[in-house]
């Protein structure tokens, strides 16, 4: 998964830092899904610019029932949005739990951020 950064031609303008971009996995650079949680909530204009979202992160790990969200936010126009990430193959649980967590927050968008999603 790569992430565009608007200002990347700025940090390295002048330089002659010229790097292959490569696939990963994502457990080559987080090693548990608690750390991509935690790095997205501080680099979440790296999602914005991706999705053309404007999302202002209220909370990471909100409590629902006997879950945990893992990011919870809103837009400009005050939707509510949640954010689930999964890095193994997607799967009904996950899918429970994330309409559990559209319900109950009374949310309007969800973003399912995931490794490998089941056709």
């Amino acid at each position: 998964m790569s992430w565009p950064t608007k200002n990347l031609k700025n940090k390295f303008m002048g330089q002659n830092n010229i790097v292959k971009i490569q696939k990963l996995a994502i457990r080559d650079v987080w090693k548990k899904e608690g750390d991509f949680t935690k790095w997205l909530e501080k680099n979440i204009d790296s999602l914005n610019d991706v999705l053309g979202f404007d999302i202002n992160i209220i909370s990471r790990e909100e409590k629902v029932g006997p879950f945990k969200v893992d990011l919870y936010g809103e837009d400009k126009s005050g939707s509510k949005i949640i954010i689930e990430n999964q890095f193994e193959e997607t799967d009904h649980t996950h899918l429970g739990q994330i309409l559990t967590y559209l319900t109950n927050l009374e949310a309007n968008v969800c973003i399912w951020i995931a490794e490998d999603p089941v056709e």
